[in-house]
């Protein structure tokens, strides 16, 4: 997998992830999404926003199992996608379904529960985007940083959560179970991880008071 850390990779991968949505703006200017365009062009977005979320908790698990770590390159490019797909997905809503009208919005949040947690998801995604760069590393430090960037598992979380409830109306849950498995088992990796690095407590020896 060598060809993984090509200086070609990161802008293929760049053009690769803009694709989508240059096609959903495309098809949305030639009529060309169906019966209700703008639902549509609001479920595609949030797909690729849920696309691009398990592609960036793919990142670790691939670069740990391939040994190529030039792959933690990407995260932070995909990381940027995953919001930049997110924002579409929640303007499109505030402007196709509600039209801009704000007071609208902030009802239509306190009053459906899927639009909050998704709502919710989005401000968080906003965070981890705006603190991504390398000054914002130095300002907040490593430690503060990194965990603030588990968020991402909160995110991940709130995702399934809003599509869950989206679906919940015409009880269509194949693709949500699809994703909420593929995220389980990423999310369950990373906790699997976490626990074997744990200090072996039968390793050392035994005080007093733990007798």
């Amino acid at each position: 997998m060598r060809w993984l850390g090509h200086p070609a990779v990161k802008p293929v991968v760049f053009v690769l992830w803009l694709l989508p949505a240059v096609w959903l703006l495309w098809a949305a200017a030639q009529d060309q999404l169906g019966a209700n365009p703008a639902e549509a062009l609001i479920r595609s977005l949030g797909d690729w926003t849920l696309r691009a979320l398990v592609l960036v908790l793919l990142v670790t698990p691939l670069r740990v199992w391939s040994g190529v770590p030039w792959l933690a390159r990407l995260r932070r490019m995909l990381g940027l996608f995953v919001f930049f797909y997110g924002s579409l997905h929640w303007l499109a809503y505030a402007w196709f379904d509600m039209g801009f009208v704000w007071q609208d919005i902030v009802g239509d949040v306190r009053k459906r529960p899927f639009i909050l947690v998704g709502t919710v998801a989005w401000v968080l995604l906003m965070m981890l985007a705006a603190t991504s760069f390398n000054r914002a590393i130095r300002w907040l430090g490593a430690a503060r940083w990194q965990r603030l960037h588990r968020l991402v598992y909160a995110i991940a979380v709130l995702a399934v959560l809003h599509f869950f409830w989206m679906r919940a109306g015409k009880r269509d849950f194949a693709e949500v179970a699809v994703y909420a498995g593929v995220l389980a088992a990423l999310l369950g990796w990373r906790l699997w991880r976490w626990i074997d690095r744990l200090p072996d407590r039968s390793s050392r020896p035994v005080s007093a008071t733990e007798r």
